[in-house]
């Protein structure tokens, strides 16, 4: 009888040492699971410059002092037109763009672009879309210019580990539609760099967003001259 009752409280420990062993595997394996992907923060140019127009005594809206234009769709190559923020390594290899692992824009900047654009050109002009373009009636017997953009440049440069910039490079051209075809009024490459306030995602945003609405503005300001001239 004391055999089997020794017998039985050696059971009794082994059974209980098993359980502990469980409960201790079963523990560290939950400590092992991979931790919840973090969620990327999503940026975008802002309010803009309209943002700070007053609200609590509008202006009236003026009248288009120029001809409308149609506006066509920014162009870029398929890593410009995703919504990742990248940057280059300048002290590195410089010919590799390099994506943030937690920060993407909310549209590809192509559209952030367009949209900005559309907004500063409409100042002064009625400003229509490709989409818009096709059934736009003849004005003075003549259909509106078009304006391209072409992105080729869109990213944080890293100098060093502490120094970074934001270049933006496009490249504009306008043409002139008839019946005959089609003319270039003008064609310009736009190139502007804008310093970083942090290495980091967050200061390369920041940086690019600044470097986009100066780029925009001397865009704009390229066309109202050409669209100032007179018609020939």
């Amino acid at each position: 009888m004391r055999l089997l009752s020794h017998m039985q409280t050696r059971g009794v420990h082994a059974g209980t040492a098993a359980l502990a062993v469980l409960a201790a595997l079963l523990m560290s394996g939950c400590g092992a699971l991979p931790d919840k992907p973090a969620r990327a923060t999503l940026y975008d140019f802002g309010a803009g410059p309209l943002a700070q127009a007053s609200t609590t005594s509008p202006e009236p809206v003026a009248a288009p002092t120029l001809p409308p234009l149609l506006l066509a769709g920014v162009n870029a190559q398929p890593r410009l037109d995703g919504t990742q923020v990248l940057y280059r390594l300048g002290y590195g290899d410089a010919n590799e763009l390099r994506p943030y692992a937690n920060a993407r824009w909310s549209v590809a900047p192509t559209q952030l672009l367009g949209d900005r654009l559309r907004d500063v050109l409409s100042r002064r002009r009625v400003v229509l879309g490709s989409d818009e373009g096709a059934n736009v009636a003849r004005v003075d017997g003549r259909s509106p210019n078009t304006l391209y953009l072409t992105l080729d440049e869109f990213s944080q440069y890293f100098e060093s580990t502490t120094s970074s910039f934001g270049l933006v490079r496009v490249r504009a051209t306008l043409l002139s539609s008839s019946t005959s075809g089609d003319r270039v009024l003008g064609q310009r490459y736009f190139n502007v760099r804008q310093p970083a306030p942090t290495a980091d995602a967050p200061g390369g945003v920041k940086a690019l967003a600044t470097a986009s609405d100066q780029l925009v503005s001397q865009v704009a300001q390229w066309v109202d001259s050409i669209q100032a001239q007179p018609a020939r």
